[in-house]
């Protein structure tokens, strides 16, 4: 990680920047996006100088969450469609998707556009996201283990609907709704 400047950071500052984020990915993940700068400074253990001289604004900081969760996001669907069945691999990544709904409270409300317009923000990230659930889609597909009018905003949206019910459902709510969801996925029986 460089400075602003180019510059590699000195070790303390990449210690904090690195201490800033997990903290903020935790936090965000946890309680969303409402959660001010100055308090995720507190819980990180530094000043809310040291969190504006890496990240000039909350969105900055989400930005660069965002990033990296989407990044691990795209390889963990490629590395999926390199060495799973197509049909497996799609729901596997509609699985962990889905799951990341219930504890990940910042991703969802990025991916559904909620305070965080990714698409926006980060035209090539949304792009990769969707190009790899695309690819398994599409797999899936071929394999005669999804519907074929199924598209990839479709696979998009049920996600994020099936996020959504995973933080708000009751005991055995998601459960069932999501195995409902899959089989509505699969081709006719």
């Amino acid at each position: 990680m460089t400075g602003t400047v180019g510059r590699p950071l000195r070790a303390d500052a990449r210690r904090n920047r690195d201490k800033v984020l997990r903290t903020a990915y935790e936090v965000f993940a946890a309680e969303g996006l409402g959660v001010p700068i100055d308090e995720i400074a507190r819980r990180a253990g530094v000043g809310a100088g040291t969190v504006y001289r890496h990240f000039p604004t909350k969105e900055a900081l989400y930005q660069a969450i965002v990033v990296d969760r989407v990044e691990h996001l795209v390889n963990t669907a490629r590395e999926l469609a390199a060495t799973t069945a197509p049909g497996q691999a799609f729901f596997d990544f509609f699985d962990l998707m889905t799951t990341a709904g219930a504890t990940d409270k910042g991703l969802v409300e990025a991916l559904a556009g909620e305070g965080f317009d990714i698409e926006a923000v980060m035209p090539r990230h949304e792009q990769a996201f969707m190009d790899a659930m695309r690819e398994l889609l599409e797999r899936a597909q071929g394999a005669g283990a999804v519907r074929a009018d199924v598209t990839v905003a479709d696979v998009k949206t049920l996600m994020v609907g099936c996020q959504a019910m995973q933080r708000y459902g009751g005991d055995n709510t998601p459960a069932r709704v999501l195995e409902v969801v899959r089989e509505g996925l699969r081709p006719g029986r």
